[in-house]
């Protein structure tokens, strides 16, 4: 398996996986799936801002994505990160998601950051829960009916990793 930088021609691949969990759970709390235009417009975004954005490949075909965005847009923030990792059906368990997030956490790490924070749809969730605390992430709380997703109430799970010095020291 290759972990490496999205390209323009894994949209389309992206924008199918988003789709399926936009569709059929609720990890996300978008309602329709957006198109392939509107993946590659945030795609854009989250790379503007210098932040990696990344696909898991294998016999080059795209396992699954992740990314890091900025997490709230006051300066104050600007050492903290959000994660969104996002595995094609069927290949759960399979290392792909626990590839992306390290990657993921070694890049954030190496740019600066010192929080991770994965803000997780649907505390019944336990794939994403599990792969995050596989990762060192520890629960930070539950917010209660966060969404209307599904005919049902949907909790939102919190969950952070401190990155390189953490809050140990001040940022350089």
């Amino acid at each position: 398996m290759l972990i490496r930088d999205a390209r323009d021609s894994d949209l389309p691949a992206i924008t199918a996986i988003y789709a399926h969990w936009v569709t059929h759970g609720r990890a996300s709390f978008e309602l329709d799936p957006p198109d392939l235009a509107e993946m590659t417009r945030r795609r854009a975004t989250v790379q503007a801002g210098g932040y990696p954005y990344l696909v898991a490949e294998h016999a080059g075909q795209v396992l699954g994505y992740a990314y890091a965005s900025l997490y709230r847009a006051r300066p104050a923030y600007r050492f903290t990160v959000e994660n969104s990792v996002y595995v094609r059906p069927g290949e759960a368990r399979q290392g792909a998601g626990r590839a992306l997030l390290d990657e993921l956490v070694t890049r954030c790490t190496a740019s600066g950051f010192r929080l991770m924070i994965a803000v997780i749809g649907d505390s019944a969730n336990t794939a994403s829960i599990r792969l995050h605390g596989a990762a060192g992430f520890q629960h930070a709380g539950l917010l209660p009916g966060t969404g209307w997703k599904h005919g049902q109430w949907v909790d939102t799970v919190l969950m952070t990793r401190e990155l390189g010095a953490g809050r140990g020291t001040p940022p350089g």
